[in-house]
């Protein structure tokens, strides 16, 4: 059977669309991820998306997301703009603005202009047990953990899936396999982690390399830029309500801390359309 679908990236956060509106989301769906996800030697990608019919009233479409490793997420905010923009190109949104429902959340996505969105990515939660992290009974921000046979701090955000922020003299030379790998399977995350290291440039741009649970080190995160904004704020880096650029490897988000809500601006770009065989 061949499988329609399409390719879609936010910021080089790319994954595999399925359109599931009518047809609902494939029953292998985590073996194909893994399958279609596998770079060089299929489709390659962070994973699939299905775009499903909305539950929500007023909703205009939502989302599921499979990671790589066949894992379902929560939410991806590269994704979710890539969604937003689908349903604007094959007229299942009208005008400026989408909601799209997520396991986070229905988020709010206003378009810009074609391939440039801005969405609502609602409060970050701090309380430990909410992102989730255990051991600690208050926010965990700036606390000085073990890892890897050595000492890092943490700042811990949940924007609809658990981050955990550390800053670095310099991203360049870190071993992220190593240390990504250390802190998404550590003891303080139950459900694991996705992790940021940032390196402040100045008090509007961060530089941010990222991995992310399930799938490894990835060119963007859209959650995790929001999460290392709120983080930054916090630990007094950064300026509420101010925006600031977030320098990732696939591109640039700027990303905006009210104090009570995230806003993310950046692109989603459509690269191609095609079938496989399933």
């Amino acid at each position: 059977m061949k499988l329609s679908f399409t390719k879609m990236q936010g910021c080089a956060n790319d994954y595999i669309y399925l359109d599931c509106r009518a047809s609902g989301v494939p029953a292998d769906i985590a073996a194909l991820a893994q399958r279609l996800s596998a770079r060089h030697f299929s489709v390659g990608a962070d994973g699939i998306i299905c775009i499903c019919a909305p539950v929500t009233p007023g909703a205009d479409g939502r989302m599921r997301i499979f990671n790589a490793d066949g894992s379902e997420g929560r939410m991806c905010g590269n994704g979710v703009r890539c969604v937003a923009e689908y349903l604007f190109r094959h007229g299942y949104a009208s005008g400026t603005a989408a909601d799209v429902e997520t396991l986070s959340g229905v988020k709010h996505i206003v378009r810009r202009e074609p391939g440039l969105l801005t969405v609502d990515m609602g409060a970050p939660e701090l309380a430990p047990e909410k992102i989730p992290v255990t051991g600690f009974a208050k926010p965990v921000v700036n606390e000085l953990v073990e890892v890897n046979g050595g000492a890092v701090r943490m700042t811990c955000v949940s924007m609809g899936n658990p981050h955990c922020v550390v800053y670095v003299s310099d991203t360049a030379g870190l071993n992220l396999p190593v240390l990504g790998g250390a802190m998404e399977h550590s003891k303080w995350f139950p459900e694991g982690v996705n992790t940021e290291f940032i390196q402040i440039l100045d008090e509007t741009h961060l530089k941010m390399r990222v991995w992310e649970r399930g799938s490894g080190e990835t060119m963007a995160c859209g959650t995790g830029a929001c999460a290392a904004v709120v983080a930054s704020v916090l630990n007094g880096h950064c300026k509420k309500d101010t925006d600031v650029d977030v320098l990732l490897l696939g591109g640039t988000l700027t990303i905006r801390y009210t104090g009570d809500t995230v806003l993310m601006t950046g692109n989603a770009v459509e690269v191609f359309t095609g079938t496989v065989e399933v």
